[in-house]
């Protein structure tokens, strides 16, 4: 599938851990042919040594970890490059970092219950995230509200049926903004 709208944007994948974000970013990112990043990467190595041990992390924890998110989204803005990057980004104050009030930025929510969620974790492997953090992952969720734009889809479906989901939402919005 073609890009629905050449204009510049990203898009933020979120979800609890487990959710598919970078599965479906990856898919999106093959079919419209924009860069996909984890914002796992930017993890500093206490955080991911925590998470490992199975210590959920603090707010304190993540906003130097949300900033270098952020700042490689801006860096992708400034070169004109489209993005879409996967992101738990569970709380608002964690996603108004990471849109930075830009219109041309969308979140993509990946809604999933407990028992579903909790089953893919079991099935995962070599991941630094536990599932017994699983828990605290949806206590910390704040569902995105309707003046954040998000485009909602439940991942009880396949890889391919949630992407078309997200790309009809673009591309019948014809504009991000």
């Amino acid at each position: 599938m073609s890009d629905p709208n050449p204009a510049f944007r990203a898009l933020i994948v979120m979800g609890v851990s487990g959710s598919g974000k970078s599965t479906i970013a990856d898919a999106l990112g093959r079919r419209l042919g924009w860069v996909v990043e984890d914002a796992d990467q930017f993890h500093s190595k206490s955080n991911i040594e925590k998470m490992s041990a199975g210590i959920a992390l603090t707010d304190d924890d993540r906003w130097s970890w949300l900033r270098a998110v952020a700042a490689e989204i801006g860096r992708k803005r400034a070169n004109g490059t489209s993005i879409i990057m996967a992101c738990s980004a569970l709380k608002r104050a964690y996603r108004d970092i990471l849109v930075q009030g830009h219109r041309d930025t969308r979140i993509v929510y990946l809604r999933g219950n407990k028992n579903l969620i909790a089953d893919r974790l079991r099935a995962r492997n070599a991941h630094f995230m536990p599932s017994g953090l699983l828990q605290s992952q949806f206590q910390t969720l704040e569902e995105p509200t309707e003046d954040e734009r998000p485009i909602v889809v439940d991942v009880d479906a396949t890889v391919d049926d949630i992407a078309d989901r997200i790309l009809t939402v673009l591309e019948r919005s014809q504009t991000v903004s």
